[in-house]
């Protein structure tokens, strides 16, 4: 057996001893092997389901569960010598999962299956796999033939290129730009968390000596810095400095992006075609909830007709605060000028900011606090593992789930600050280990809050608190599925438009007065958050909703528009496009040099291309999904224990083994309504 660690037979990944060094080799060996099993897969193959479902599944997560870890470590480990490994193999990984969804015995298997005798008699999880099979299969272009899908196969190694490229620049150009600041009026009116934070980065970058109070100071492009300088810095010309080189990352010099987009974009349209698809948007929805993109869009508008004029006021109130305070601004709001006044209106109207909050949620209780609700809510116990699993930073934590009776059933890792140099920024869950016979799910939770600083632990804003709910509610998902088949276990084969429905289901508890208190003890005084103060949060969770819808439907407008009605090759460019929707979806217009689509990773090098509306669809699911909760009357104990028993039992549990409206309807008796996100959202 092969000493190369990234080949591990089973168990935790042994991050301690996996290096860039492992990955050609030890893929490749593991390619050979996995070659040679396949030919004598296919010479054998037969209509049955372990031949044509299980067999090939097994090849599958015996690649997926090292690359998986090369690719875990491209995100929060990343180096050059990474790099260069990963895309030195990565067109093979390609090729050979290619090679398996194409291959003609395993399709022409699954297709007599899915017409046999036997498939009749299979339980409705066998029969949506089989369907699934036969439609990813199809989608990985077994049906094209010579030089088709010769082209077919050279767009898919290209296109994995681009997205790896694509994703290196984004973090390289953040890293790259840096504002140093050496005078005390440059960081006049920014809270004491951020200065330690400037002062921690300009000794990591090479100062001498720092110290918050006397500088130098260091705010860099990751959002732990960039976002509280928005926000508190009364220096208009450093706010325009930082906001100008965050909506150009990646879209100049080495590190240019614009040329990936325009060739990503042209792959995927002659993808979508070669398959009989009219654009890449009606392939792509062909694997969602959403029937089409009529009814896409029709959703997008409806929520934009309900949050435009709101979205106007937003705006209207900002004016109007910054001209009563006779700034310079007040006539010529810009975008760097948006999150410096909102935060003065928040604090004005609710008499709190957010820096105000960090003290009361140092990361140790908020953690405690997030994990007694999941016992509350879902019946399991979360245990520290410190110590017995393998890291691949020391900052990482380990935790296992047990259920009530103190019976092992998951385990997770939570990589929670901000490491700008390694980690690419963003928040999401993945997964280590899957569901399966004989082996519990395990995950990855990843954020990029604020780190701590000297001897104080991280001290977490509300928007940081509600990521990592919304990705505790992924990780829940994987981790309590009850679905034993790994191909429709945790998350897989679920819809991607109904994936967020946990995540974002648990963010809706943060507003919770018991929850959020129970997260909370000051940092020096160990005192619970006032409840004058939780009535504040509470109050301004509407505070510019309408602004804040609108943002996410710029967004999906204009991931839809490029990929459904966009001719990259036509005389318009994407940003063309860009300019074209935030005409209508936004209040302020965008510079006319805002490249943010130079750095928007979701669509260009994640799994959201034509899928990003996903977030408001979901949401829909998800805010209606927490009215269950609301309902049954979220001041009674023994109904709200219930409430979530039933919610792990049927959107937590089901995974991937039956539609997602089937799921969603079993737990809530009925189709979802937009009634409760809007009302949530204070536009109803």
């Amino acid at each position: 057996m092969s000493e190369n660690p990234l080949l591990f037979s089973g168990g935790l990944p042994p991050f301690d001893q996996i290096e860039a060094a492992h990955v050609a080799g030890g893929m490749r060996e593991l390619l050979a092997e996995l070659s040679s099993e396949l030919e004598a897969l296919e010479a054998a193959v037969g209509p049955t389901w372990e031949a044509a479902i299980e067999a090939p599944s097994a090849l599958g997560e015996r690649l997926g569960r090292a690359w998986g870890v090369v690719g875990h470590l491209m995100g929060v480990r990343n180096s050059a010598d990474l790099r260069a490994a990963y895309e030195e193999v990565q067109p093979e990984i390609v090729a050979f999962g290619l090679r398996i969804a194409q291959s003609p015995a395993l399709f022409g298997a699954l297709e007599e299956l899915s017409n046999s005798d036997a498939f009749a008699e299979m339980d409705d999880t066998q029969k949506r796999i089989i369907a699934s099979s036969l439609r990813d299969a199809r989608l990985s272009g077994v049906a094209l033939h010579g030089e088709a899908r010769e082209r077919f196969n050279a767009i898919q190694a290209e296109m994995a290129e681009c997205a790896t490229k694509f994703s290196n620049h984004v973090l390289d150009a953040t890293k790259a730009f840096a504002l140093n600041l050496e005078e005390a009026a440059d960081v006049e009116g920014l809270p004491e968390s951020l200065r330690q934070l400037a002062s921690q980065a300009a000794k990591e970058a090479g100062a001498a000596s720092s110290t918050p109070e006397a500088g130098p100071w260091r705010i860099t492009l990751d959002a732990p810095s960039m976002g509280p300088f928005l926000q508190y810095s009364p220096r208009r010309e450093l706010r325009e400095q930082i906001y100008r080189a965050f909506i150009t990352r990646a879209s100049e010099g080495e590190q240019d992006n614009q040329p990936l987009i325009a060739r990503i974009l042209e792959l995927r349209r002659e993808e979508a075609r070669m398959l009989g698809f009219e654009d890449f948007a009606g392939m792509s929805l062909s694997t969602k909830m959403a029937p089409d993109v009529t009814t896409v869009e029709r959703m997008l508008e409806d929520l934009r007709g309900a949050s435009f004029d709101a979205a106007v006021a937003d705006l209207a109130d900002l004016r109007e605060l910054a001209g009563k305070r006779d700034a310079v601004e007040k006539d010529d709001l810009k975008p760097w000028d948006l999150g410096y006044w909102s935060e003065r209106l928040r604090e004005d109207r609710y008499d709190y900011s957010e820096e105000a909050l960090r003290p009361y949620f140092p990361f140790p209780r908020v953690l405690e606090g997030l994990f007694s609700l999941a016992e509350r809510l879902f019946g399991i116990r979360i245990i520290a593992g410190d110590g017995e699993a393998p890291l691949w930073n020391p900052e990482v934590r380990f935790f296992r789930v047990e259920d009530e009776s103190g019976d092992p059933i998951a385990a997770f890792y939570l990589d929670a600050y901000s490491r700008p140099a390694e980690k690419r920024g963003g928040a999401w869950m993945d997964e280590c280990i899957g569901r399966a016979p004989g082996k519990k799910p395990v995950a990855y939770l990843v954020c990029n809050q604020a780190p701590p600083v000297g001897d104080q632990p991280s001290l977490m804003s509300f928007m940081e608190i509600t990521t990592l709910f919304h990705e505790f509610g992924h990780g829940l998902q994987h981790m309590l599925t009850q679905i034993e088949r790994p191909m429709a276990s945790g998350i897989r084969n679920i819809e991607w438009d109904a994936v967020e429905l946990p995540s974002q289901f648990m963010e809706n508890w943060c507003y919770e007065r018991d929850v959020l208190l129970g997260l909370s003890r000051h940092v020096e005084t160990g005192e619970t958050l006032p409840d004058e103060m939780f009535e504040k949060i509470r109050a301004a969770r509407t505070f510019r909703a309408g602004s804040d819808m609108l943002r996410q439907l710029y967004f999906g407008l204009t991931d839809l528009a490029l990929h459904h009605d966009f001719d990259p090759q036509a005389d318009r460019n994407a940003f063309d496009v860009q300019r074209e929707v935030a005409a209508r979806t936004t209040v302020l217009p965008p510079l006319p040099e805002d490249r943010f689509l130079c750095s928007f990773g979701h669509i260009f090098a994640g799994g959201y291309a034509a899928g990003y509306y996903s977030y408001k669809w979901a949401e829909v699911l998800s805010a209606d999904a927490f009215a269950a909760f609301e309902e049954a009357g979220l001041d009674n104990e023994a109904a709200v224990q219930k409430t979530g028993r039933h919610f792990r039992d049927t959107v937590l549990g089901l995974g991937g083994s039956r539609p997602p409206m089937e799921v969603f309807s079993a737990f809530r008796g009925r189709e979802p309504s937009t009634d409760a996100l809007l009302r949530h959202a204070g536009l109803r």
